[in-house]
């Protein structure tokens, strides 16, 4: 199936937004992801799979000071 990812088409199994996340060599805990134009909750991660067309963005968390 065909998914978006931060504006880059990607061919994928099926999977959950978690699985996607550790393909991607991305640290749950230091992102927030956006599923369709929703915020997902990090407790909804592991059982939102995903489909044929979703649209994903990454975003990822910056420290400084």
């Amino acid at each position: 199936m065909e998914i978006i990812v931060n504006g880059e088409s990607r061919s994928i199994g099926e999977m959950s937004i978690r699985q996607l996340l550790e393909d991607l060599g991305i640290d749950p805990r230091r992102v927030a992801v956006e599923l369709n134009s929703a915020i997902l909750p990090k407790s909804d991660y592991e059982q939102s799979t995903l489909n044929d067309g979703d649209r994903i963005e990454i975003v990822h968390f910056v420290g400084g000071g």
